[in-house]
């Protein structure tokens, strides 16, 4: 391995002279950068939580604020004693969190302002209060973890990958709820003090803008029942009509500034023209500023980054590692895209292959479009991945086609002719012990150099020439086809013949390597995606071409591939959304008694599903791997704001409430803390999504969709179905919302609402 002038001098001390080592790679760079965005990221998801938290009073929000401290201590304690360590998805999962965990505190703190209001002391307001939320706060705090827990068993290496995020959100939420139901109520009882029921300027505002514009709609809606729930159904059914245009992927580039450029000649090339093919990309490279390049010929360079493996010893292939002066994702591929041209157009050696490879997120993947040819003889294959290569190369968004069945090698075929070898007293042995000699060597034994503890191994082989050119190492030359007239070979009798008395050598064509897959004999013909081509929709387009081409019978073509990989990292999430549904559904069943309330909540889920998606349309993201998760943790997310509402309406009803008026005033009231609870996870997620990373943005794009479209249209949608589908109840005299707050409402259905200082 050679490289360019890095960053900075390691030790340098009993070092022979001349030599100076160098730091070549440090992750602490990357490390570095992705913390101070987090940081950047937590501060300001922070500051929009604590602007969502104003309008229910200064005295109100630090008790709320309290709650976000203590919870993110707690879920880190937890992360930690559970054995995950603090990296970008626990930070994410913290980030996500953060939007999360007041939710409960919220709602706990507007429910004792509701009770001091109503004339109770600080301690028997904080006490009745809370046990009174605390059914809807256990039921809210259920469905969360219930969506993000089954994320926590996804088998595979993708599981693996994420399972730190899900901990770390699980965990944060729990302790919420221990802060919420302990901390929460003893603060409020020492803090709280009832204010006039308009409350102060930023809730007068709110609460004018949302008596405007919620009643009239809402009022509308609950006239025509049907029409709006048919309207609802198309919005629904259009959204999903999306899913083909938005496409899918698996996992995202690494968006860092190492990369690698593989490099790959004709099988026998010597090591002297696999440098030659190196020394030009390295000069394409310093022409784009690029830095620490270090060059590794005959063999992969060390373990740089996580799921790529460095290649064995091969004289025909070389690695460079290099890395770029800027982190800007765009600037990193406008870079990168420069450099490929010019090494595939002509400033690299002919003859030689080029790849620019960027690291990338997830499991280990050969290329992201794979042809897997699997049946058939060696000539049907390599007829076969002819075929599939030209397809690919004709293929738009496909790109750097490589056919491992069209590299072949020379390999030297010696045949013995007994009948002349046994009348010269020469043994098939003694033939190739000689030939290995001659070409490979033969190990004879094995020494210590003094003061080294190593062992090594004493190889003896024929002399060949060193190559030397323009000061570069020496590299010794393999023997050529002119040693086998010079060997001579011992018989049983002590003497020796040429080789050419008793065997004859040619040089026949063979392959490379031979693969098999489940023990079948296999080719994989693979290429790249083009930048702003998505590898679905690319891979779709050769699926249909590969039904349409002329291949051998024998011959199975297979995608693999990111298709592959897709299917095998989605495979646990079939099951992940089965148990996160069947566990919020469990929740509701044992919440509310009935399937019908269970019902109504759960008719939020496809209102959700269509604010995920416009999410990911409008902001040109796919349905990746993590955006996957973001529809299964909206799941619960979106359930919770439901579950007030259906739980409010119900108390409503006890209370001697008649249906409609208890509908139509839950809907109304409750729509302020709901308001206040979503636009907290707003806050905290917004930062996540306006980062453009490509690993999480994608999840807190369809969170913040799935929370403004469930916000928006179940506030509609719900008092709708809870109308056609009312649960039964059963009257309680006693209600703390019967009587006068319940039989004469105030003029105003928010003159209810207040705040606290």
């Amino acid at each position: 391995m050679r490289g360019s002038p890095p960053t900075s001098c390691a030790r340098r001390r009993a070092s022979p002279r001349g030599l100076v080592l160098r730091r070549g790679f440090d992750q602490g760079g990357n490390v570095g950068h992705r913390l101070r965005g987090f940081t950047r990221d937590f501060a300001i998801a922070i500051a929009l939580v604590l602007l969502t938290l104003l309008p229910l009073g200064t005295r109100a929000s630090f008790v709320v604020m309290l709650s976000i401290p203590t919870s993110l201590l707690l879920g880190v304690t937890a992360l930690h004693l559970t054995g995950f360590t603090i990296n970008q998805l626990s930070i994410v999962g913290f980030v996500i969190a953060l939007g999360l965990l007041v939710d409960d505190s919220v709602v706990v703190v507007e429910n004792i302002a509701r009770y001091l209001r109503d004339g109770f002391s600080p301690g028997e307001a904080a006490e009745k209060a809370t046990l009174q939320m605390l059914p809807s706060v256990l039921g809210c705090t259920a469905t969360l973890v219930f969506a993000f827990l089954p994320l926590l068993a996804l088998p595979g290496t993708a599981g693996q990958f994420i399972r730190s995020l899900p901990a770390a959100v699980v965990y944060t939420i729990l302790a919420s709820l221990v802060v919420s139901l302990t901390l929460v109520p003893f603060l409020a009882s020492r803090l709280l003090k009832p204010e006039n029921e308009h409350g102060n300027a930023l809730l007068r505002g709110l609460l004018w803008v949302i008596e405007r514009s919620y009643r009239p709609v809402l009022a509308r809606a609950l006239r025509y029942k049907k029409t709006a729930l048919f309207a609802a159904a198309i919005v629904v059914v259009a959204t999903l009509a999306l899913i083909p245009k938005i496409g899918f992927s698996v996992f995202p580039k690494a968006g860092i500034p190492q990369f690698q450029v593989l490099i790959s000649l004709n099988e026998g090339a010597s090591l002297d023209a696999t440098l030659d093919a190196t020394t030009r990309a390295e000069e394409v490279l310093r022409t784009h500023g690029a830095r620490n390049v270090a060059t590794s010929v005959g063999k992969g360079g060390p373990l740089v980054y996580y799921n790529v493996t460095p290649k064995n010893e091969q004289a025909s292939a070389a690695e460079i590692f290099a890395e770029l002066s800027t982190r800007e994702p765009k600037e990193i591929s406008k870079h990168l895209e420069e450099i490929r041209q010019e090494l595939t157009t002509g400033a690299g050696q002919p003859g030689a292959t080029y790849t620019v490879k960027e690291f990338e997120n997830g499991p280990q993947l050969e290329a992201p479009i794979v042809v897997r040819l699997e049946g058939g003889s060696e000539e049907e294959l390599r007829s076969a991945a002819a075929t599939v290569e030209a397809l690919l190369q004709t293929t738009p968004g496909a790109r750097a086609v490589v056919n491992p069945a069209k590299r072949e090698a020379s390999s030297l075929r010696v045949r013995v002719d007994a009948a002349r070898a046994d009348l010269a007293g020469v043994r098939p042995f003694d033939v190739d012990r000689l030939l290995r000699l001659a070409i490979a060597g033969v190990d004879v034994g094995s020494a210590r150099l003094p003061g080294d503890d190593e062992t090594r191994t004493l190889r003896v082989t024929l002399a060949g020439a060193r190559s030397q050119a323009d000061g570069r190492p020496a590299f010794l030359e393999r023997p050529s086809q002119t040693v086998l007239d010079r060997l001579f070979v011992p018989t049983a009798g002590g003497l020796a013949v040429p080789l050419g008395a008793v065997a004859t050598t040619s040089f026949e064509r063979s392959p490379v390597s031979i693969f098999h897959t489940n023990k079948v004999r296999s080719v994989s013909v693979t290429a790249e995606v083009a930048p702003g081509a998505n590898t679905a929709r690319v891979t779709a387009v050769i699926e249909g071409a590969l039904k349409q081409a002329k291949l051998p019978a024998a011959v199975r073509p297979v995608i693999a591939g990111e298709r592959e990989n897709s299917e095998e990292t989605f495979g646990g999430m079939g099951a992940a959304i089965l148990v996160a549904a069947f566990g919020i559904l469990a929740v509701l069943v044992l919440e509310f008694g009935t399937f019908r309330a269970t019902l109504i909540v759960a008719s939020v889920i496809p209102l959700g599903v269509v604010g995920g998606l416009l999410g990911l349309f409008l902001t040109g993201n796919t349905l990746s791997f993590t955006a996957t998760i973001g529809f299964i943790a909206l799941l619960g997310i979106e359930v919770k704001n439901s579950i007030l509402l259906v739980d409010f309406t119900n108390e409503l009803r006890r209370g001697g409430m008649p249906l409609v008026e208890a509908v139509e005033k839950a809907g109304e009231q409750r729509f302020l803390p709901i308001l206040l609870t979503t636009a907290t996870a707003i806050g905290g997620l917004l930062p996540l999504a306006i980062e453009h990373s490509a690993l999480y943005s994608p999840l807190a794009i369809v969170l913040l969709g799935g929370l403004i479209a469930s916000t928006l249209l179940a506030r509609i949608v719900t008092p709708i179905v809870y109308l056609l589908l009312p649960p039964a109840v059963e009257m309680q005299v006693d209600s703390p919302l019967s009587g006068a707050d319940a039989a004469a409402p105030s003029e105003s259905p928010f003159a209810g609402a207040e705040a606290i200082v």
